[in-house]
């Protein structure tokens, strides 16, 4: 499906993304066995990771050995697949409880751009996109929700009037400024990053005190990110396909 049809079927789902409390109603909900158990990143030493940033016991980052053969097994670029373990990773340390998996935000990842390769776009080392990651206006039309920007939004979009969902993850403005944290360590929370989107992705899943390994919590989760049961349907469909590619 090309960009636009992408986005238009997001556009349906995304009426109120990030926004609000999950109310899961008569959302069926996740048999716990539907969820595919994945194949566990490998987390590194400080002393082992590569490049400017550093790892510390409080943000573990993968094996970059993991990395690349994961993301060859999932077809998932590698700077996306390191995107989501670490997060995963940092995750599992501040709430062991929520038993969050990389493939759930593989899942979304795929969902909502692609993992940033939606329409020919590319995610760059630094884990910025070569192009930026907007979705809809959302000005109230069939499918949307009605949400006025911020100063801060239309930074980040460009329009004055509608607020847009931005980046990889397809954050909101409001749902960014409550959830927005800083991924990769570069002391800037941007939703543009992969790193940061994933990471703020994950806290956003964990916030509620949801155990994801259940499918009541795994499903109230995703509904939560986006209130929609296709939406938490085609999640699940896509991380189960990256779950059982990568063991």
């Amino acid at each position: 499906m090309g960009a636009a049809g992408v986005f238009a079927a997001t556009a349906a789902l995304l009426s109120t993304s990030g926004s609000g409390e999950a109310s899961v109603g008569e959302l069926a909900l996740v048999d716990p066995a539907a969820i595919a158990p994945a194949a566990a990143p490998t987390a590194v030493a400080a002393a082992e990771v590569p490049g400017g940033v550093t790892a510390s016991l409080d943000r573990p980052e993968a094996a970059a050995v993991w990395v690349e053969s994961t993301a060859a097994r999932v077809g998932i670029g590698q700077v996306a697949v390191a995107a989501y373990a670490n997060a995963s990773l940092r995750i599992g340390v501040e709430q062991p409880g929520c038993n969050l998996e990389w493939t759930t935000l593989a899942g979304i990842g795929w969902v909502e751009s692609q993992h940033g390769t939606l329409g020919g776009n590319e995610v760059l080392h630094d884990g910025t996109t070569r192009e930026p990651i907007l979705g809809p206006a959302l000005d109230g039309s069939e499918g949307v929700g009605a949400i006025r920007p911020g100063a801060d939004d239309t930074a980040a979009h460009g329009n004055t009037d509608w607020d847009h969902a931005v980046g990889p993850m397809q954050f909101i403005g409001s749902t960014w400024s409550r959830w927005g944290s800083d991924g990769d360590g570069d002391g800037v929370a941007d939703r543009g990053d992969i790193d940061d989107a994933a990471y703020s992705a994950g806290r956003y899943l964990c916030g509620d005190g949801y155990d994801l390994a259940t499918g009541t919590g795994w499903t109230a989760a995703i509904f939560a990110y986006n209130h929609s049961d296709a939406y938490v349907t085609s999640v699940l469909a896509a991380a189960n396909t990256y779950a059982e590619s990568s063991g």
